[in-house]
This record gives structure tokens, sequence and C-alpha cells, in this order.
């Protein structure tokens, strides 16, 4: 027995240190936080095989250094409404903040809250951020201590004219293709250097650094070089099958007709040949994203933060490239809805691990209070994930909810899609066998039971939508109300 117990210890020691080295470090009480925003970046990335060419090297060695969410969902399908429900923790239907054409801020119900980055400046964190992290930049103020800024597409306009790059007549932002500039000279590469810069300096108190991408969000221009990496020769389009609307509700139906009237339609981009392009397109702003998350975890990896650091990154909702012959978002589709979630968070989150439970970006706040050890905040509406990024399969009953204006919501869980719409039209999708969404099983009786179930998780109740701005010229005059 004597000789059994050292054994045994040294058994346990080298079980012991082989954990903490396949953990990493363990994270101080309040570790830093880089938080990686991205516009627009839907499944497309290697991790989460949307689509079958991605080449998203350097996210995908993220999610293998943490965990990835391969069923997250954001909380509404456009910008705005998505990053208000992420940074306050509360719902579209909770806030009434619904529309891309609408300032958080005169929203009644989230005039006064404290937002995430807020929120850690008021628990002693440095906070820093450059590029896109609310919907718009006036929003930034009073959530940073230090903002590297953010700029739009307008100073490319000289060097590519009206005419645009895709093919299309009078593309406005639905543009598409390569431009003649370096990686350097993009937004979000000043962004990311930005954020490099902040990486090589001492900083006296943990900080919290939000880098926002803007791509891939409309127009999808990369420099040539990542255009390149996708020949139209050999670019596969999304799947798609005749007949894929005729079993839709009318509202489902009047869903893929937001952008009829416009450049980027179907019809429009198939009768000028150029849905190739576009996906190409789409997926070279996936890889120069890509390049621009890399060099970020390059300068990190080369920091004296290493090792005392959490990172987060998420996508605001997904983006069809014509599925569903739909583009774009605003919809309640799995397209417009997936996103890319993987947090690092050394000695919690065990490397290339995974959950496929149904969890929602409005779960990063309570996530975040809860990794940094900071004072509950009370008010949100979201669920920590902590549970599964120490436990990814253990049981997890929420399902993520999507809205899309007023009425209009969709209820995710590890199998299924239910949607319901302000007109009472149904849909219901069986994820184990139809991961495409072709089939709409809401009409069959067999399902009842299953849509009963899923509709019980729909908000009771919804607030007024809040001060809307003048429509703006690229967004369409649309009755989300009826089909």
């Amino acid at each position: 027995m004597k000789s059994f117990l050292p054994s045994l210890l040294l058994k346990c020691l080298f079980i012991s240190l082989i954990a903490v080295k396949a953990h990493g470090e363990n994270l101080p009480e309040h570790p830093n936080v880089l938080f990686i925003a991205i516009d627009d970046l839907n499944d497309w990335v290697g991790h989460l095989e949307g689509h079958p060419q991605a080449i998203t090297p350097h996210i995908d060695q993220l999610a293998k250094r943490g965990m990835f969410f391969s069923n997250a969902h954001c909380q509404a399908p456009i910008c705005q409404p998505s990053r208000t429900s992420l940074l306050t923790g509360t719902y579209p239907f909770s806030n009434g903040v619904y529309d891309v054409e609408q300032n958080m801020r005169d929203a009644p119900l989230v005039k006064d809250a404290v937002t995430i980055p807020q929120y850690f400046r008021n628990n002693g964190y440095r906070t820093l951020a450059a590029g896109k992290i609310h919907h718009r930049t006036m929003e930034e103020e009073g959530s940073w201590d230090e903002y590297g800024g953010r700029r739009g597409w307008s100073w490319m306009g000289d060097h590519i004219g009206p005419d645009g790059v895709s093919g299309l007549p009078e593309p406005s932002i639905f543009d598409f293709g390569p431009v003649p500039f370096e990686a350097d000279e993009m937004n979000d590469m000043r962004y990311t250097d930005w954020a490099i810069q902040q990486l090589k300096q001492p900083h006296a108190k943990p900080f919290f650094l939000a880098v926002g991408l803007t791509t891939p969000h409309l127009p999808l221009f990369t420099p040539r070089e990542f255009y390149e990496q996708y020949p139209l020769s050999e670019v596969k389009l999304p799947e798609v099958i005749p007949g894929d609307l005729e079993d839709l509700p009318p509202m489902g139906r009047k869903f893929t007709r937001y952008f009829d009237t416009t450049p980027m339609s179907h019809h429009n981009i198939t009768r000028h040949g150029l849905w190739h392009k576009a996906v190409a397109s789409y997926l070279a702003t996936a890889t120069f994203t890509d390049h621009c998350v890399g060099k970020l975890l390059e300068a990190l990896d080369k920091s004296e933060y290493a090792n005392n650091t959490l990172i987060v990154l998420w996508s605001d909702h997904g983006f069809h490239i014509g599925e569903k012959m739909h583009w774009e978002k605003r919809s309640l589709w799995e397209e417009s809805t997936r996103v890319p979630l993987i947090i690092s968070a050394p000695g919690i989150t065990t490397p290339a691990s995974s959950s496929p439970k149904a969890v929602g970006l409005i779960d990063l706040f309570p996530t975040l209070v809860e990794l940094c050890q900071l004072p509950e905040k009370s008010g949100l509406e979201g669920r920590s994930l902590v549970p599964l990024l120490k436990d990814p399969q253990r049981s997890w009953p929420y399902p993520a909810l999507t809205t899309q204006l007023p009425g209009n919501h969709s209820v995710r869980t590890e199998h299924w899609r239910y949607i319901h719409y302000v007109s009472g039209d149904e849909e219901l999708y069986d994820h184990r066998s139809d991961p495409h969404e072709f089939s709409n099983l809401a009409e069959t009786p067999e399902y009842l039971a299953i849509k009963k179930r899923l509709a019980t998780h729909l908000p009771k109740k919804e607030v007024p939508s809040g001060p809307r701005l003048p429509r703006r010229t690229y967004t369409q005059p649309f009755d989300w109300t009826q089909p």
C-alpha cells in the first residue's frame, strides 16, 4: 500500500499538469477582454461549415483555442436592434428598438441603459475601441476611455465611381467585387492596427478592448488578392431547390420580396449572371476579415497580455446570398439568424470544444460579467453561458429568440426552428433532417404538439417601437404587418 500511494500521487500530479497545459493559465480575477465584433458575417467560416470553400484559418484557429457555439443566433436580423440587444442585454420586444432606422438612445426603455462597455468602465476597466461596436458612431460616446474612430466607404468613391465594380446597373451600396486598394488601406485594417498599438502599451488597469470589423457588410469590397482566392469558375453556389417557396405562408413569401425593387434582388443578380461573383465577393470579405482577426491574435500572443486575456468573437447577424431567393438579412430563417460565436477563456474553456445548444448574443452580457467576476448586473434578460463553457453538452432548455419588427418571431432550439408572424402565419423546420429549411412542417398535423410547445416561448408582451428616423435612400418602404 505504501508503494502504491506515491505512484498514485505522481499520476495525479501528471494528469493535473496536462490539464493545466491544455487549458492554459487560469484567468485572473479581472481578466482583460478582447471583444471582436464582426458585421454581417454568417456561418461561411470553416468551423461552422456554412460554405465548403470558406477560407478562414485564423477564426478557425481561435475556435480551436477556445470554444465555439455551433447554434448561436442573433436577437434581430439587422444591425441596430441586434447590437442594441447585445449591448444592453435586453430583447427587442423589451427595449423597443426593432429596426435599423432608430437611434438606441431615442428609445425610452433603453435611453439610460448601461451597456457592456459602460458597465466594465464603471467597474474599474479601461475601455478602448475602434470601428463599429454600436450601430451609429454617435452612440459610441460615453462608452470608451479612448476611441480610435471609424469611417465609411465614401473615401473610395473617387477611385471606384458611381458604376461600382459588380456590374449591376446603379448598384448604390449593393455592390461587390475587388477594389484597387491594398489590405492596409482598408478600414478594418486601420481599426486592427489601432488595436494592435493598444496591445503594445502598458495598462495600469485591466482593459476591455473592442474591435469592430465592418466587413463583410455591404458593399462587399476587398483587395484583389482576397477576391482571387475564389475563381468564379470554381465557386459553389448556395444550395437551393425548385419550388422552395411554395410551402411558405403568405408572410414567409413576402419576406423574400424585400429587395425585389432594388439591385440586390435575386432576379436582378441572376439575370445579369452575377450570382457567382456575389458569392465569391462574400467569401473574399470573410477571408479578409479573417486576415484582420489573425493580425489581432498574433499581436495579442506577442504581448504581455497573452495569458490573462479573455477573447470573444461574434457577428451581429447572418446574411443571405440567394438562399430562399433572398438577399442580405431581415429574415427569420437560419441564414439571417445564425452567427459565429467563439469564447476563449483560459482555465475555463476546453480547447477545440463546441456546443450544439441554442444560445443568443443576448447571453454575452451576463457571461462576461461572470467570467470577469464583476458585480451581478440586474435587468439582463440573457443567461450566462459559463455553465456551457464548462460543460458544452449539459442540459440547456432555453431557445434562442429572434425578432424581425413587432410581432414576427423565431424560436430556435437544438433541433427545431418555429416561426410565428404577426399575421398568425407559421413555419416549422426540423434541423436534424432539414438543415436548409426546405420543408415547412407547420401545416402537418403530426407536428401540432411540437408547434404548441415551441410557441410557449414566444414573448407574452411586446413594447411599442421607439421613435423612427427618416427612411434612408437604400432602405425600402415595406409593410411588415401583413402579407
